[in-house]
C-alpha cells in the first residue's frame, strides 16, 4: 500500500517539478535576451555619441559635403530617437545610419588632412572598434533570442509557453548587405 502511495505522489508530483523547471528556464532566458538587448543598446547609443564629433571633425575640413554630413545627422537623430524601442523598431533606421556613416568615411580618403588629423583618426578607431562591438552583441542577442524561439516551438515546453503567456522574440538583422559589414577606413 505504502509502495502504491509513494508512487503516486511521485507521479503527480513529476509534472508539478516538470512545470515549475520549465517556467522557471523561461524566466531566465528571457532575463538573458533583456540583458543582451541592453548590451546592443549600449554599443548603437555608444555610436550615436561619436557622430556628433566625426560630423564637426569632417566639417573642418570638408565644408562643401555638406549634404552627406547633413544625411548622417538626420540618421543619427531618428536613431537616437528611437532609442527605447524593441529591435524590428530600430533595424531600418539603425541600417541607414550606418549607410550614413560608411558614406562619410568612405569621403574621407579624398582630404589627405582630413586623413592625417589625429583627431579624426582616434574618431575613426572608436567607430571601428565600436561597430565589431555592436556586431558582437547583436550576433549574442540574436543567439539568446533563438534558442528562446526554439524553447517557446517545442514540444512539451511550448505547453508551457502557451499557459504562461511566453512569446517569439523578434532577432535584431539587418536587411541590407551594405549595412552588415563594418565600414573599412584606412587607419
Amino acid at each position: 500500500m505504502i509502495t502504491i502511495i509513494v508512487a503516486a505522489v511521485a507521479v503527480l508530483l513529476l509534472p508539478a517539478i516538470a512545470l515549475v523547471v520549465m517556467y522557471n528556464r523561461f524566466v531566465r532566458q528571457r532575463t538573458l535576451i533583456d540583458n543582451s538587448w541592453a548590451g546592443v543598446d549600449v554599443e548603437l547609443t555608444r555610436r550615436h555619441d561619436l557622430i556628433p564629433n566625426l560630423v564637426a571633425t569632417v566639417q573642418g575640413y570638408a565644408a562643401h559635403e555638406k549634404d552627406l554630413l547633413t544625411s548622417l545627422v538626420a540618421a543619427r537623430e531618428a536613431a537616437a530617437a528611437l532609442e527605447k524601442q524593441a529591435p524590428q523598431g530600430r533595424s531600418a533606421v539603425e541600417e541607414t545610419m550606418g549607410r550614413s556613416l560608411a558614406a562619410v568615411l568612405a569621403r574621407v580618403e579624398a582630404y589627405p588632412n582630413l586623413k592625417a588629423d589625429t583627431g579624426f583618426l582616434d574618431l575613426q578607431k572608436q567607430l571601428v572598434e565600436t561597430e565589431d562591438r555592436i556586431a558582437a552583441a547583436r550576433r549574442f542577442y540574436n543567439l539568446n533570442v533563438g534558442a528562446f524561439n526554439t524553447r517557446v516551438g517545442t514540444f512539451p515546453s511550448n505547453l508551457v509557453a502557451d499557459w504562461f503567456g511566453f512569446v517569439t522574440h523578434p532577432f535584431f538583422e539587418l536587411s541590407d548587405t551594405a549595412a552588415r559589414t563594418v565600414p573599412q577606413v584606412g587607419l
